[in-house]
């Protein structure tokens, strides 16, 4: 019976794997080159959960997106990933942080709540967040939920991400 070091090993070579099989190839950095400037998307707008739905690779002449930390990111060039019938198209159309966390495509898991998750699944989002879609795909907008608060009312802790072609000037 495998102990808790060797689960915590396989669970990192899971999201070693995972964070490789999303990646086209080694980043320019690796490659010895000057990374690419970021393509400037359109202005970052606010999602509800209806209609992040609608972008969920479904429809073949339609964006695919999907939300992680209530940041929604446009997947589309990853169609092979994330497209109708591909292994991760049930992260699209919604916020699946939990599942990113957790590595999981069980239904229960997706979803935006991370009530629960250990400290090394929070560290796992956390570099998932960073390295993979941050680092690949464009934001183009925010989840409800990230920006206001359940009453409706502004987040005042709401502050944008970082990305090379964002520009808060064109934020909603």
């Amino acid at each position: 019976m495998a102990g808790p070091a060797s689960r915590r090993r396989l669970r990192r070579l899971a999201a070693l794997a995972l964070l490789l099989a999303l990646a086209p190839g080694p980043p320019a950095a690796w490659a010895g080159q000057a990374p690419r400037p970021a393509e400037r998307g359109p202005p970052v707008r606010l999602f509800t959960e209806e209609e992040l739905a609608r972008y969920g690779g479904e429809e073949e002449d339609q964006p695919i997106y999907m939300a992680v930390k209530g940041v929604v990111f446009d997947v589309t060039s990853g169609k092979e990933f994330y497209g109708r019938g591909a292994p991760y198209n049930a992260l699209t159309g919604k916020d699946s942080t939990r599942g990113v966390a957790k590595m999981s495509l069980d239904p229960a898991d997706l979803t935006h709540d991370t009530t629960g998750l250990t400290a090394e699944e929070l560290k796992s989002l956390d570099d998932i967040f960073t390295k993979v879609y941050k680092a690949k795909y464009p934001i183009v907008g925010y989840t409800a939920r990230r920006i206001l608060n359940e009453d409706g009312s502004p987040n005042l802790d709401f502050e944008p991400e970082d990305q090379p072609h964002f520009d808060t000037k064109d934020e909603f």
